[in-house]
């Protein structure tokens, strides 16, 4: 059982940027971050597997970077241009194989991120 602990949510104004980070118990193919903001469905932001390859939405392309720290069993991801419609729960999840396909095997209990205007 991989455990993920995430860190980094809070209040940022309009504009603004913020840096998520996750840790997870061990090391794992590949790590990442959905989000749901209230009344809607969980979304996909950004993966990044342990030889380096990334993916973002459409929406985090351009604005914003994920990395993995393969020592600490860590990514970190990091967004700009932060708008109210970014406010949301993110979570962090893991899986032994791809976040595109399915529901990832594990997650983080999640940290919430509200942008004002």
């Amino acid at each position: 059982q991989v455990e993920l602990v995430e860190s980094g949510g809070g209040l940022v104004h309009s504009g603004g940027s913020l840096t998520l980070s996750c840790a997870a118990s061990e090391s794992i193919y590949i790590m990442g971050w959905f989000r749901q903001a209230p009344g809607k469905q969980r979304e996909f932001v950004a993966s990044v597997t342990k030889w380096g390859t990334r993916v973002y939405s459409h929406f985090a392309e351009g604005r914003s970077t994920i990395a993995i720290e393969n020592v600490r069993n860590t990514i970190n991801l990091q967004m700009h241009s932060l708008a109210p419609e970014d406010t949301a729960d993110y979570y962090c999840a893991a899986d032994t194989k791809t976040l595109s396909v399915g529901t990832p095997e594990y997650w983080g209990r999640g940290t919430q991120v509200t942008v004002s205007s």
